[in-house]
């Protein structure tokens, strides 16, 4: 086990310098954030001081080497278009996308799993061919116009909801929620079930195509056998065997409600890292740009390798093998 974590740390930092060299030259090509900063009309003696108080008239490589040493000591500089830490400006919005992206995951993954589940165990049914139904239309419709549909149909026509921003939140600590408010639940329920539509759909059609593959297999057969009741062999055995890719396919999608809450946040308004990111795009502000994708980059990995040590929880075959070879 040990060594495992250590192989799979190895690799994860691999992946983060790979992560950080192609985003700091791929933005390098964004756009030159001194014309933004100066304007047009800015004279040469202005552009070429503040290319050199930025930093921007060294070589490539010592730029990026400076990133990288201040990267690791969780400081990636100041931001081109407030003039704040980076750090600090991912941190102010990091928990709202923690929050939304959480939420939206906690709501796909109990719907999806109960609704996979019973189309499985009633694949003939008419309600079990309404979901397959919805589910498609879960997956085909992109994000944006989902969002756009929740908005006008439950904000303009009906008015339950609001259409952007976080609500009334709550510090604990360097950490705001609103979730601890009626106001912010107010907020959240429409950003939240936009994200979680695909996730939804994904998670039941992913239960319901292994459930019935388990179904089908030798052991399950046994345990008719021996006479257990449905409810033991379905919620006991069938479904158990079902979670390891489940515990997969969950684990990715929850960093990339993280990483692709992007359109979410746009759409909503919704005051977290995408947002942020977006409108430093259109600044080109590098620094603001790298760091994002490498935040992302570091909650893909740290995700995957929860999900690698989950397996030796749910699959005790795993942890067979693994004694073997030590």
């Amino acid at each position: 086990m040990f060594v495992f974590i250590l192989r799979r740390l190895l690799q994860a930092s691999v992946v983060m310098v790979s992560v950080a060299f192609i985003a700091f030259l791929l933005f390098q090509y964004v756009g030159d954030p001194v014309v933004f900063l100066l304007g047009q009309d800015a004279r040469p003696d202005q552009i070429r001081q503040l290319r050199s108080d930025l930093g921007l008239d060294q070589p490539f490589f010592i730029q990026f080497w400076h990133f990288l040493v201040n990267a690791l000591q969780g400081e990636f500089g100041l931001s081109l278009r407030q003039g704040a830490k980076v750090s600090r400006l991912l941190g102010e919005r990091f928990p709202a996308t923690m929050e939304l992206a959480l939420t939206a995951a906690l709501l796909a993954l109990l719907l999806g799993v109960p609704m996979g589940v019973y189309a499985a165990l009633r694949r003939g049914s008419f309600t079990s061919q309404m979901l397959m139904t919805l589910s498609l239309l879960g997956v085909s419709l992109p994000t944006f116009l989902i969002g756009i549909l929740l908005i006008l149909v439950f904000t303009v026509g009906l008015g339950w909801f609001p259409s952007f921003g976080r609500g009334d939140t709550v510090q604990l600590g360097g950490w705001s929620t609103g979730l601890l408010t009626l106001d912010g639940w107010h907020h959240i329920v429409l950003p939240a079930v936009t994200l979680a539509v695909f996730q939804l759909a994904l998670i039941m059609r992913l239960v319901r195509a292994e459930m019935l593959e388990v179904l089908r297999t030798d052991y399950i057969r046994f345990a008719r056998a021996r006479g257990l009741s449905d409810r033991v062999i379905h919620f006991g055995h069938a479904l158990k065997n079902t979670l390891v890719p489940v515990i997969t396919i969950t684990g990715l999608q929850l960093g990339s409600l993280i990483a692709f809450a992007i359109i979410t946040e746009t759409v909503f308004q919704w005051p977290g890292m995408g947002l942020l990111f977006i409108q430093s795009v259109s600044f080109a502000d590098i620094p603001v740009m790298a760091a994002y994708l490498c935040l992302i980059a570091l909650i893909f990995v740290v995700i995957n390798l929860v999900v690698d040590m989950l397996y030796f929880v749910v699959d005790p075959r795993l942890r067979l093998v693994a004694s073997a070879g030590h």
